[in-house]
């Protein structure tokens, strides 16, 4: 009995020793014996040390995603500094070339009078520019001659507002020559009108010929004498756009000639360098192209206004107007027109 009783002593003592929750329990039940839950103190010890580490990785994990969030605040502040920097740069860009008409390089001269741009790329944006706020006022003026006509106004104050579009237009033609100073390409492609626009364009613009032929076909009650000045007024334009299409013809194979004159990879930097002054040289005549086929275009819109009535007038300029809009109307259907592919 002693060595039981000191049996169950150690078992006790043990059992105390290494148990953190509870004793061994037993339940009866239907004759069968079954052990409940049992911890000893080095499981809870480890699931302690487990805790605190899952603890000490999440902190460390908030500690590297607030950091993580004070950069990207911070990059974003920069970037929206640099923005502004940008911004406050390209509004002067643009107040020089208004002023100027051209942005010229600092540190760049040209020799012969002509400046050499060194930022056409802000000369098309000023010029886009202007050019929507152009759009925009001659929709208005045109909206104020469509008024009058089915007012029925009379021929005085349509004569008004024919003039007020005829030189809302002179402003057009001096508006892109300073935009072709800038950056003559731009001009040229036609970048600033709707793609359907440029499959109409000629050197910057419409054909004279083209929109004559328009309004001829347009317009009533033309007696005999106006149908003979307009169509006396078309041959003439047809002649000049063939004369100037030449001289574009002609630019481009001198240019091509000048272009190949010299086999490449020779390394003759000297020769080189003259091939493309040359080369620059003639390509400077494109400005003068595209200011006279504006001036043609100008010339155009005043011969007519002097065949026409004012009402008639102020017909043929809604008519001109309304084959530009529904040109820009198709571009518009195109652009969201499904496409199979």
């Amino acid at each position: 009995m002693a060595d039981n009783s000191q049996k169950t002593e150690d078992f006790d003592t043990d059992d105390k020793n290494n148990q953190c929750l509870s004793t061994v329990s037993w339940c009866n039940g239907v004759g069968n014996e079954a052990l409940v839950v049992v911890e000893s103190k080095d499981q809870c010890k480890t699931k302690g040390q487990s805790d605190e580490h899952k603890t000490l990785r999440r902190l460390m994990q908030n500690r590297e995603a607030a950091r993580k969030s004070r950069l990207r605040k911070k990059a974003y502040v920069q970037q929206l500094e640099n923005s502004r920097l940008r911004l406050a740069q390209i509004e002067h860009e643009l107040q020089q070339v208004r002023q100027q008409g051209t942005f010229v390089a600092p540190g760049v001269t040209a020799d012969h009078g002509h400046s050499i741009v060194g930022n056409s790329n802000a000369g098309s944006v000023a010029f886009d520019m202007d050019y929507a706020r152009w759009v925009d006022e001659h929709q208005r003026l045109i909206n104020d001659i469509r008024s009058a006509i089915n007012s029925q106004m009379g021929d005085n104050e349509l004569h008004l507002l024919v003039d007020g579009v005829m030189v809302h237009y002179d402003e057009l033609y001096k508006l892109k020559s300073i935009g072709a100073k800038a950056d003559v390409f731009h001009i040229l492609s036609g970048l600033w009108k709707t793609p359907a626009e440029r499959c109409f364009m000629w050197l910057g613009g419409f054909r004279s010929s083209e929109l004559l032929k328009i309004i001829r076909n347009h317009l009533e009650a033309l007696t005999d004498q106006q149908l003979m000045a307009i169509f006396n007024l078309q041959h003439s334009c047809q002649q000049a756009e063939d004369a100037l299409s030449q001289g574009m013809e002609g630019l481009q194979q001198s240019l091509s000639e000048t272009l190949s004159s010299t086999s490449t990879g020779s390394g003759n930097v000297v020769e080189y360098m003259g091939q493309m002054a040359l080369s620059m040289a003639k390509l400077s005549t494109l400005e003068t192209f595209i200011h006279q086929a504006d001036i043609l275009r100008q010339q155009t819109l005043q011969q007519m206004r002097r065949i026409l009535t004012a009402h008639q007038a102020a017909r043929a300029l809604l008519v001109i107007n309304d084959f530009i809009s529904r040109i820009r109307a198709l571009n518009s259907l195109w652009s969201a027109f499904p496409k199979e592919y």
